[in-house]
This record gives structure tokens, sequence and C-alpha cells, in this order.
């Protein structure tokens, strides 16, 4: 039972292994705030009910890892899109697969669908195209987040290229586009009824656009890492940002913060709003964990403004007027929308697929037969997804708000979770030691939802009951992940409890203590060396310039220096050089190959960055006739672009190798293969 007057104001509500492989996306029911989808690398979808520890259904058929995922707006169907570029949409009342999508020519990166008609819907891809009612192609680099608006005329897209597009439907073309971002863009979510367009983005800023001018009309800063969730309150008076770790409450026009709240949810994926109370979702390794903020508690209107307009301790010169359509139009929600007709819902068997999107070919009728909804609790099941009738769905009766923790176990506003029993942790295999430039190691145990030992399965028509057999998947190499739910160096069996499998007498405190000090002085040693090179190259920097200090990093023979340095200067493409990528590139080559995950992220944004802002100067200087008479600082700059195209071919090996391998990190190279493909032309 929660403690009586609990003045909690966010808790972990639940921690979970998902898949029995790593979790790729996830997706919060915006209707209920009770509903959870998660995909996985196991080519499954599973279906949850928020707080409850059991799987209700599990959605199996796609033979490649399901990369997003999107529950509609009724919460009757889910939309996954799969690393091989196709999508599947399951009716989760009747437990079937309605229909397999293709199209796209690599992995699905987002998907949008239509609030008012559920065949309808938007999809995105590492191809940079979006579908919907045909193929647009604007942006240069892939799309993150598709949002329709809420009366379903616009459709708003965000890229990696720093760009928010928003298309009109009923013409199908670009109405305009939003470049005021200077990092990749997460995230879009129109205002419930302005026209408003809020877009959060990598460089940790919110920008809110009015769609009758065309304008920004506000820029929120202050998270402290990138934007990777917004959401308005239902009332549109307020945004909801959710960033590393952190919620913020945030206020426009003027811009300013309401409130900002410590949930330690790390990297939180969507969010949801219910019962005055926000849930969130985040997910590590094959963890998923959802978080409770009491909105009852949070400040949503007053604080200060961001830009200085107003300070903390200064009254506003003037009472703030409601939102809602005040400042600007609102939405009309008429009964059809622009592009189609609202459809009534049709018979099980007689749905179609979303409008401008290729169905499936014959020879892939045999995937669609060979899916199935393995329902794993029934009870749960027929509570939220079975109709009483044809025209209304059970209302699910669990929407009561979740209620906060007692005050001894809750963890906010930046205390430290509660440590569980060690008898709590799994027995880990030994790690090889991390080097000291990877990510701080989680120390939380995860906690195992129970699996029923009997599931019911459902398959489609004409199919016998047997579970297929998911196809063979080759996995890349050991590679030592960024995000940890174990210590590095450690063996945390040694310091469990003896058991009849394991030898006799526990370790001794003693020895407890010999283990955990092991490697204790050099580790200290490589953190003072660590620093010292680091302040060498913070000198040489502030002296002279960033070529100079990236020249002193790889002269120390340091691989962890240059990560450093490089997670820096990725976030500022302007001020890199064609000198830089020639230091650069070669550096690249080791951080692709390298063991790390986070050391092979940094190399591929910085290779992603090289490709997108000098290929076009290195290939066109290749190709230019040579010029009459002696142009120094034209054979200098072909002499640079010379040596920087054979790198990016080495490099462009190295990519092919590694684009087929299963996974995120397959995803990653295979968007870096496309990337490259032009060097394949290459003189």
């Amino acid at each position: 039972m929660a403690a009586v007057g609990s003045t909690k104001i966010s808790w972990r509500l639940q921690e979970f292994e998902a898949h029995t492989s790593r979790v790729s996306c996830l997706s919060l029911g915006k209707s209920s705030g009770r509903l959870l989808a998660t995909g996985g690398e196991d080519c499954r979808v599973n279906i949850w009910a928020v707080s409850k520890a059991n799987c209700i259904m599990s959605l199996t058929g796609s033979k490649s890892p399901v990369e997003c995922l999107q529950l509609n707006a009724s919460e009757e169907q889910v939309v996954a899109g799969s690393q091989s570029g196709s999508i599947k949409i399951w009716d989760l009342e009747a437990a079937k697969i309605l229909r397999t999508l293709m199209g796209h020519k690599a992995n699905i990166t987002s998907l949008g669908c239509h609030p008012l008609s559920e065949n309808f819907l938007a999809s995105s891809s590492m191809d940079t195209n979006i579908k919907v009612r045909g193929c647009h192609s604007g942006h240069t680099d892939a799309v993150r987040s598709l949002a329709f608006s809420p009366d379903g005329k616009w459709l708003a897209s965000a890229s990696d290229d720093c760009t928010v597009k928003l298309w009109d439907l009923g013409a199908g073309k670009a109405i305009t586009e939003f470049k005021a971002h200077s990092g990749a863009v997460n995230i879009v979510k129109f205002h419930p009824n302005e026209y408003l367009l809020a877009s959060g983005s990598a460089d940790r800023t919110i920008k809110l656009w009015d769609l009758e001018k065309f304008s920004m009309v506000g820029s929120l800063e202050g998270d402290t890492s990138a934007v990777r969730c917004v959401f308005f309150s239902p009332d549109g008076a307020c945004l909801y940002s959710g960033s590393s770790d952190t919620l913020r409450v945030f206020g426009w026009e003027p811009d300013r913060c309401f409130d900002v709240v410590s949930v330690g949810w790390g990297k939180v994926s969507d969010l949801s709003i219910c019962n005055q109370q926000l849930i969130g979702a985040s997910h590590q390794l094959s963890t998923v964990s959802t978080f409770v903020v009491d909105l009852k508690r949070v400040k949503n209107s007053g604080g200060a403004v961001i830009q200085g307009i107003i300070q903390d301790d200064q009254p506003l010169s003037a009472p703030s007027e409601p939102k809602g359509g005040v400042l600007r139009r609102s939405y009309e929600r008429p009964t059809t929308s622009c592009t189609t007709q609202r459809v009534k819902k049709n018979s099980e068997g007689d749905r179609h697929s979303p409008e401008g999107e290729r169905c499936s070919p014959s020879e892939d009728e045999g995937d669609e037969k060979l899916s199935s909804a393995e329902i794993h609790n029934a009870d749960d099941y027929k509570e939220i997804f079975q109709p009483k009738n044809a025209i209304s769905r059970t209302p699910p009766k669990f929407s009561e708000p979740f209620p906060a923790p007692p005050e001894d176990v809750s963890w906010t506003k930046r205390s430290p979770p509660p440590a569980d029993p060690p008898t709590a942790w799994p027995p880990s295999p030994p790690v090889a030691s991390a080097p000291v430039a990877s990510a701080p190691v989680a120390s939380a145990p995860v906690t195992s939802a129970p699996v029923p030992s009997a599931p019911v399965t459902i398959p489609a028509p004409g199919v016998t009951k047997t579970r297929p057999h998911p196809p063979p998947q080759h996995h890349p190499p050991k590679i030592i992940l960024s995000s940890r739910n174990e210590p590095i160096g450690l063996n945390v069996a040694d310091f469990l409890p003896a058991s009849a499998n394991n030898r006799p007498g526990g370790l001794s405190e003693e020895e407890a203590l010999s283990q955990i000090k092991k490697g204790h002085d050099t580790m200290c040693v490589m953190l003072s060396s660590r620093h010292k090179n680091l302040e060498t190259v913070r000198g040489v920097w502030a002296r002279e310039d960033i070529k100079r200090a990236l020249d002193t990093a790889v002269s120390m023979n340091d691989l962890a220096i240059v990560v450093d340095i490089l997670n820096i200067i990725n976030l500022q493409p302007a001020i890199w050089k064609l000198d830089l990528c020639m230091t650069v590139l070669p550096q690249i080559d080791k951080l692709l190959q390298s063991k790390y995950e986070s050391y092979m992220q940094t190399g591929c944004t910085s290779l992603k960055l090289v490709m997108r802002h000098f290929w076009s100067l290195i290939s066109d200087t290749l190709k230019a006739t040579p010029s009459v008479g002696v142009d120094i600082t034209r054979e200098e700059r072909h002499q640079k672009c010379r040596v920087c195209c054979k790198q990016l071919k080495n490099l462009s090996n190295i990519v092919k190798n590694k684009s087929s391998y299963v996974g995120r990190h397959g995803s990653v190279f295979k968007e870096l293969q496309l990337l490259m493909a032009p060097l394949d032309d290459a003189l």
C-alpha cells in the first residue's frame, strides 16, 4: 500500500525483462496511458499493461529485428517497422495480422498513425523517403519522427539533417521547411488545439513554430542533454520535455521553464499522460522500465523566463492569457480528413492497407500465414481488447492513478535508487576491462518478468497451431556496450552467498574488500594520466587551433583522448576543415574496428559528418579539369582531396563488411553504406 499523504513527485513504477534480446523500440498508448508495446531484436512485438508484470500478447512473424512501433489512436492496432524495410499492421482485438507493407529500401525509422482513420499511416526509412499517399523525398538524412496534425491535413517530419518539414497531404507536397536547429531533430509534436508545432533536437533545444506565419515563436533551452521526447499537456497550456534522467515543463510566449523534475529514467523513449500523471518508458539492453510523475505536484505556470526577459523573483507584467486559440487559429476536426474518408470499421477479414502503400507481393503471403499472436494472459487480453459489442471496446478497469510508493523506497529529485538485496543479482560472466572513456556503468539489477509456461497460440486461418521458429541470425562479434547493467572487471557471482552448487563457504569480508579494491590503484593512475593529457590538449586548443589540438591528441597514442575530442567537435560541424578531415579519417578507421560500442558510435558520427559536408567538395575537386598554369592553392587542395578519397574508400570497405550484422550495429552501418554509395563511382 502507498504511504498516506505521500509527497513523492516521481518514482519507478516497474522494471522487467521485455525480450530475450535487446529492446530496440517501444510505444505508449496515448488514449489510455496504460498500454505499452515493445519491439526487439528477437523479431517480436510484445504487448504489456503498464504496471503489470506479465506479457499480455506476443506478436511473431517478422523475419528481421523490429526497429520502430506505433500504437494507433484507438489502441486497437499496432504498426511495426522492421530492419528489412517491411511494415506489419496488427489488429490487437482480433489478435491477428492485417497486412504486410513493402516498398522501403532500408530499415524503418519512424511511423505515424492518422488521427481520423485506422487505414492510413505514414512511414519513413533510412533511405530518407517518406511514404504517405505516394513517396516523398525532401530530407537529405534519416527521418526520425513523423506526426499528423490533429485535423489530419498536415504531416510533420523531423530528420537527422537538422530540419523539420511540413507536408500538405491534400496537395501532396512540402509546404515549408524549418532550419533553426543545429543538431539532429529527434521528435515533432503538434499542439492539440492551436496551429503550433514543437520540435526537440540533439542540440538540447526545443523550437516552437507558428503554422500560420511559418515562423519560430519560441526557443526553449535548458536541457542538459538531447531532447528525446516532447508532449503537450492535454489543455495545451504547457509542454513537457523528456531528456536523460530529467523532465522539464516549459511555457512559451514568453519562453520560460516552469519546473524541473529529476526522474532517473535514463534515455526516455516515450511519454503519455493519464489521470494527472505522466508516464515515461525507457529501455536498456533487454529491460524496459516505466516511471510515473505526479503532475499535481509539478509546476505548470509561473517560473523564470529562459532568455532573461523575466526573472524568478519578478512578477509577470500582465496576467498570462489561457492557451487554446487566443493567439492563433485552432484546428477544425471534420468527420472526414482532407486525404481520406474516415472509414467505418469493417469486418475483421475486410480491412484494407493504408492508401499509398504497396502491399506485400504474393511471395510474402506465406509470411502473413506464419504470423501468429501468442496470448500469454487471457484474462488481461479479454479485459483490454475484447469488445462487448461491435461498436465500442470494453474500457479498461485499471484507470485509477498509480499510487505512489512509501516514502522510504521512492527516489526523486536526484535521490539514488534503493539497493536491492544481493540475492537479486544474476551471476555475470567475467568481462574484459573497459577503457576509461566508456560510459558510466548502471548498477541497478534487472528484474525478470514471469513468463507463462504454456501460452495460447492463435495462428492465422488455415495454418496448423505450431509456433514458427525464428530464422537463424548472424550475430556480430562480442562488443562491449556503451550502456551496461553489469560492472566491467568484476564477477558479481563472487559476492553472492554460497549455494549448493557453489564452493563451500562464502567470501569473508576481507576477501570481498580485496576483490572490490582490485585494480583501484591502476584506475587512479589511468584517470590521472587521462586528466593530464586532456589538459594538455585543451591548452593547445586555447593557444592555437582545433587542428593542432587534434594532432596533439593523436600523437599521445591514446584512442580514448581522440574519442573525447571528437565527441566535442562532432557537435560543431562549422569548425571542420579539409585539413581536419585528413587527421580524423585515419582515426575513424581505428574507431570503427574497435570492440567498444562507444568508440564505434563516435567514429560513425564523425564519418557521417565528413560525408555530408565534404564529399561533394572532394568529388568535384577530383573531377575538375586541370587548370592552365601553376595554381599552388589548387594543387594543395587537390592533393588533400585525393588523400581523403583514398581513406574514405578504405573506410567504405569496413562499413560494407559490418553492414551484414544483425541488430543496432548493423543498422548504423547500413545507414553509412547508403551514405557512402557515391564512393563506388569515385575516380
